[in-house]
């Protein structure tokens, strides 16, 4: 069972979404896929976790009959952190607030269990020019690097630097990253076919979507998404991680696909 909904109101800025998972009698493996922000992992009775930016997909096996919420950062936005973003990639690490844990395991309910980590969630003020840059890298502003450094008023080093102290990953891993979100996005919103849906996200061609669903995942779009463009292999209702890809429209994509945001 997996619930995901959108932050409330106060972290809207800096969450992308929250979530509720429990497994079964059997474990489950979870493919993580890079989304650009980092994620904490409360595991009620547990230790929580912190996922760093993936630059590729990690996969993990939770252990049966657990719960656990779930909160996943906006590239660009996380809480504090002991060390800097750059050394938490494509790392799973435990963290040590007790408190929060303890806080999380009496909560009675993984919906209360929810609400208590959003309103105790450290949160940190995000760089204004970093947030600027993960907006235009966003797949429906297709635009290049250095350009966008000018734009902002910054060498592409600066840009860089800037972006691996806030993100963790360089701008240009982060545009590919973002691009493949808003193609999964598109698909699950039944979008389009996957020619249509890789020219929408910002891909060349077909063969350059499967190229990086590749590099991404490890698997085709079609092994990904189990056979359908509309819908995930895991059976999840992901709307609220699309939303943000679905706030502004596409190129050329369909006149319904906007108001899924609404």
């Amino acid at each position: 069972m997996y619930v995901e909904r959108l932050p409330v109101p106060a972290l809207a800025g800096l969450v992308r979404t929250v979530w509720v998972q429990r497994t079964g009698d059997a474990p489950y493996v979870q493919r993580h896929l890079p989304t650009g922000g980092i994620e904490l992992h409360f595991p009620l009775g547990g230790r929580p976790r912190l996922l760093g930016p993936l630059t590729a997909a990690r996969l993990e096996i939770i252990p049966p009959r657990t719960t656990l919420v779930g909160v996943r950062f906006r590239p660009g936005a996380a809480p504090p952190l002991p060390v800097p973003l750059g050394d938490l990639v494509d790392q799973h690490v435990d963290l040590a607030d007790g408190r929060l844990a303890e806080a999380v395991a009496t909560a009675g309910s993984p919906e209360r269990a929810l609400e208590v980590v959003q309103a105790r969630l450290p949160v940190q003020a995000v760089d204004p020019l970093v947030n600027e840059a993960v907006r235009r890298l966003m797949p429906w502003h297709p635009v290049d690097i250095d350009t966008l450094a000018g734009d902002l008023a910054l060498s592409p080093s600066q840009l860089r630097r800037r972006c691996l102290r806030a993100v963790g990953v360089s701008p240009k891993v982060l545009q590919r990253t973002l691009r493949f979100q808003g193609f999964l996005a598109l698909a699950q919103a039944g979008a389009g076919s996957p020619a249509g849906l890789a020219a929408d996200a910002g891909y060349a061609d077909q063969a350059h979507l499967n190229r990086e669903c590749r590099r991404l995942t490890g698997l085709t779009p079609r092994a990904l998404l189990g056979g359908s463009l509309k819908a995930c292999a895991c059976s999840h209702d992901h709307t609220a991680s699309s939303l943000p890809f679905l706030r502004d429209s596409f190129k050329n994509s369909p006149p319904g696909v906007p108001s899924l945001a609404r």
